[in-house]
Formats: C-alpha cells, sequence, structure tokens
C-alpha cells in the first residue's frame, strides 16, 4: 500500500535520482515480517533493472521467512551527514534515502544467480566479474522485484 509523503518538498520522484541514490549506496537494510514482528537486516546488494539482488546461505532466518512471507521491504541512504548545533534541538540530518516494497524470490538456475550476483559485484566496482558458478551456487541468491520505490532527502 503507498502512502503519500507528508512533506511533498522532501519527496524525491525523479527516477534518475532515486536510481543515483541506489548507485551511491553500500548498504541496503532488509525488512522482511516474521509472524507479529518485523526483522530488518543490513545487506550486501545490487541492483538492476528495478530489483534489488542479495545473497544469503542457503538455510537460515532470511530463507526461512522467505519461503513464509515473500513481501520485503528496502532501504538504502546516501549521503549521510549529522548536522550539529549549538542546541540540542537544532540538530539536524542530512540525507537522500530510497525505501522500497516487493516480492523476494529465492534464484535456483544458474542464468539468474549469476545475473544477480553481478549485479552484486557491479554494485561495489567498475570491472566486469568473472563468477564461477560452482562456487557460486553454494549460496542462495534472491531478487526482490520492486512494486513500490520513493525517495526522501533533506538538507539537499
Amino acid at each position: 500500500m503507498k502512502r503519500a509523503m507528508r512533506k511533498k518538498e522532501k519527496e524525491i520522484t525523479d527516477a534518475a535520482e532515486l536510481e543515483q541514490i541506489i548507485k551511491q549506496a553500500r548498504v541496503c537494510r532488509l525488512g522482511f515480517v516474521d509472524g507479529n514482528e518485523p526483522y530488518v537486516v543490513p545487506v550486501c546488494f545490487g541492483y538492476e533493472d528495478n530489483a534489488f539482488y542479495f545473497h544469503c546461505a542457503p538455510e537460515g532466518r532470511k530463507i526461512d521467512l522467505i519461503k513464509k512471507n515473500n513481501q520485503i521491504c528496502v532501504e538504502v541512504e546516501a549521503d549521510v551527514q549529522v548536522i550539529n548545533a549549538e542546541k540540542p534541538c537544532g540538530w539536524s540530518t542530512k540525507y537522500r534515502s530510497v525505501i522500497g516494497v516487493g516480492r523476494a524470490h529465492i534464484l535456483e538456475n544458474e542464468e539468474d544467480k549469476i545475473r544477480g550476483l553481478t549485479a552484486l559485484m557491479r554494485q561495489f566496482g567498475d570491472k566486469e566479474p568473472d563468477i564461477e558458478f560452482e562456487k557460486a551456487d553454494r549460496a542462495a541468491v534472491v531478487r526482490i522485484d520492486i512494486e513500490h520505490i520513493a525517495g526522501k532527502k533533506s538538507g539537499y
């Protein structure tokens, strides 16, 4: 469900700016549904064609939660800076952030897993990675297809 942003002057709607923030980010936080409580975890990630990718162990809490409910929230930020002030109420934070909601899919075939891992490696470098599937197949690779995305900035 999309909720309107209260402070419209802080909303980022430009797709190119949203993608720039995602490309600048180094950590993605994933929000899972775990029964009646949230579970949030930071991960290394990649982004390509409106999808986030991450890898993890083939067994564990993230995989178990995706199998129960594959709805995921993603959050990234860039250019974060705390603004100091003399008085406590004058402090602020300068930032640009993106939050998305989508569905997670555990990838099974070689081509999809390589594509996801390649997107992840591109997030952190310019070189085209040479991924050996035999080694990569030991990990679970997950694609999150984004259904809704929103950006927010303050101080920019």
